[in-house]
């Protein structure tokens, strides 16, 4: 029988009513450290965003991609000049003491091409870079009010804001053909003090930790959650944050201040080992190798070497007694699919070997069941489960790229001051899931 993830649902989902309902309907507080935030996955890109209130007034949510890597969030700004925007959101001066506290490499004119809606002389700017040819470009340092839901870990509550919350404007032309229909801009997950994360937890007092949990499902969300360690309950009242294995968080040496992990191996059914060069799963000289994650990457991608010998693993344990499978037709863009009606799917997803990364030592596992390891693709009268993974090349900048489908359902804690990761692996073992979290609106 096939796992229907709806079935599985013990939320209270009114997600639509009572979260997304115009803003005066929910007070605003002024005293909670942990903050909430919906995770929704586009199911056509497959890639995650968070929607959150961001320029006042809070008429409507903002949804923003989730980005791990990038230093500072911006938003898509549709208007010219100061005058015509509906916003309240402010550039910086550059005497200013909160640009001051951004350090500003660039406090001058404005740039031949300006891509924010006021530019004048003295003002704070910010670089970034172009998601398709990684081009530095400068923009302006703004700032407006970001306000979360307050939550004890159960439900949201009322709005708590994060005053002179610092992002910027992009260019229209950075949303064309890479994000979900909606989504405005990006929301920053990385390493910078300006984050999203790191500012929630300057201006909250609380400790710089968020934890990500993404939802499969296409109607309802997983969550985010900022400045807490815990507890993070899911229906049927399981506290995930007990369920969570730790590994070191490493510093990354490129501008992309990208999360690295120390994996050291690879096992496919809980028994063979993937051969690989260990020596490419530590970053060189220049920057490249090292295994990252991100979630606007759809599916883990790997070093080409490893890449095979991760496949052939995968297929000859596929083959063996326990599963009995026979690769079919691959569906691009994977090279290895099962018929649909050849495979068992359970309440952990397709029946098929498990993929272990091996963290620090042997006891320290991630391990992907075949829910994250497997993509069902069915269109034009082909009905396959795929192996969700894809071949990076030889010389690609990180070996592995843990990527946005191996982590849904499960919840992820990045903890910046102890710089470790939290990770539980699926969280339907524990008879969950990531849209179970109750947003039904505690007052």
């Amino acid at each position: 029988m096939e796992f229907n993830p709806q079935e599985k649902q013990w939320h209270l989902f009114k997600f639509k009513v009572q979260f997304f309902s115009v803003v005066p309907f929910l007070c605003i507080h002024l005293s909670s450290s942990a903050v909430l935030a919906p995770i929704l996955q586009d199911p056509s890109t497959r890639l995650q965003f968070l929607s959150l209130y961001l320029r006042t007034p809070y008429q409507q949510p903002t949804k923003l991609l989730v980005d791990l890597t990038a230093p500072f969030s911006w938003v898509e700004c549709t208007c010219s000049n100061r005058s015509s925007c509906t916003y309240r959101y402010h550039p910086l001066p550059c005497a200013s003491p909160l640009c001051n506290w951004l350090n500003s490499p660039a406090c001058s004119n404005c740039s031949s091409e300006p891509t924010d809606p006021i530019c004048s002389d003295g003002l704070c700017h910010l670089f970034f870079a172009r998601p398709r040819n990684r081009k530095r470009v400068r923009v302006q340092a703004l700032a407006d009010s970001l306000a979360l839901p307050v939550t004890n870990g159960r439900n949201p509550g009322q709005l708590e804001v994060v005053p002179e919350f610092v992002f910027s404007c992009s260019e229209r032309s950075l949303l064309k053909g890479h994000v979900p229909r909606g989504v405005t801009g990006l929301a920053a997950l990385g390493q910078s003090k300006l984050s999203l994360p790191a500012q929630v937890s300057n201006s909250l007092s609380s400790p710089n930790v968020f934890a990500l949990c993404p939802s499969d499902s296409p109607s309802a969300p997983g969550v985010a959650f900022f400045g807490t360690r815990g507890p993070y309950f899911f229906l049927p009242e399981i506290d995930l944050s007990k369920h969570l294995n730790y590994t070191p968080l490493l510093i990354s040496t490129d501008e992309d201040e990208a999360y690295l992990i120390g994996l050291t191996s690879i096992r496919v059914n809980g028994r063979v080992a993937v051969k690989l060069n260990r020596s490419v799963l530590t970053v060189d000289e220049n920057g490249f190798g090292g295994t990252t994650l991100s979630l606007s990457t759809p599916y883990t991608v790997l070093e080409s070497s490893i890449y095979a010998s991760l496949v052939e693993a995968f297929v000859n344990e596929s083959a063996a007694a326990a599963f009995k499978l026979t690769a079919t037709q691959p569906v691009s863009p994977f090279s290895v699919c099962y018929d649909a009606g050849d495979v068992l799917v359970t309440s952990a997803g397709p029946a098929v070997p498990t993929i272990d990364l091996v963290m620090q030592s042997n006891d320290v596992v991630w391990r992907i069941l075949g829910s994250n390891s497997m993509v069902r693709m069915a269109r034009e009268g082909v009905d396959v489960w795929c192996l969700a993974l894809l071949d990076g090349g030889a010389k690609p900048p990180a070996t592995i790229v843990i990527g946005g489908h191996q982590t849904v359902d499960n919840l992820l804690q990045f903890d910046l001051d102890s710089q470790q990761l939290g990770f539980s692996s699926s969280v339907l073992v524990h008879d969950t899931m990531c849209a179970n979290f109750n947003f039904t609106v505690n007052t």
